[in-house]
């Protein structure tokens, strides 16, 4: 648990705020395998993992992956009294294309499909060569800051649990066979949950700030 005493005294630097009820702690920063937890929400703070970065690429690379699979392959196949038809995410999207609907099909095509591959490769772009112990790359804190903005908007878990839902209620109607791209969403809102609970932000922005300090103190140099 993160310290809470003497705050008046500590530098901004040393200072952590709990992002869910704004409580104001002195940084201390836990080992590997510990957590640094808000003694008034029990919101996480910090959580450092061995070897998380290399892991949140691989599933970031997971998530880029199965996002543009499920774009172009069969999500699903309905059949009833003989009649059968099958589409892709992008087939549904490109059927709408008269009137408000254009607008409505555009807007979920990007927070299920751009905004997730988005703010995955954000998130390759940042962790690469800090991985690597590289400097970081240009533009780093912006890309991470972008990212995170970006968080709310992603919904390709919120799709995939909407489509689950609603195929119960349409199962009774018809018969379905699920394609590959259902399955593709469903793996990818379990990756895409572990990619943001094993993200330790609060490291990512020390880190991300060390690597400014030392390319300024290397330019005054």
């Amino acid at each position: 648990m993160t310290d809470q005493t003497d705050l008046h005294a500590a530098e901004p630097a040393e200072l952590i705020a709990c992002p869910i009820c704004d409580a104001l702690y002195r940084v201390e920063e836990p080992a590997h395998g510990e957590r640094a937890v808000c003694a008034r929400c029990g919101h996480v703070l910090i959580a450092p993992r061995r070897r998380a970065g290399m892991s949140i690429i691989m599933l970031a690379l997971a998530t880029v992956i199965l996002t543009c699979g499920a774009v172009f392959f069969p999500f699903l196949r309905i059949s009833t009294a003989g009649f059968g038809n099958s589409a892709t995410i992008l087939d549904t999207a490109l059927a709408f294309t008269d009137g408000p609907l254009l607008v409505l099909s555009l807007a979920v095509l990007a927070l299920i499909v751009l905004v997730p591959v988005a703010r995955a490769a954000l998130t390759i772009y940042v962790l690469s060569p800090l991985v690597f112990d590289r400097p970081a790359w240009p533009g780093a804190i912006q890309a991470f800051r972008m990212s995170e903005a970006l968080q709310p908007w992603s919904m390709a878990e919120i799709f995939a649990i909407g489509c689950a839902v609603a195929l119960v209620k349409v199962a009774d109607l018809a018969t379905l066979e699920f394609g590959p791209a259902f399955w593709m969403f469903a793996v990818l809102t379990v990756v895409i949950v572990l990619q943001d609970r094993w993200l330790d932000r609060w490291l990512v922005w020390n880190t991300l700030d060390r690597e400014v300090a030392r390319a300024a103190r290397t330019a005054r140099a």
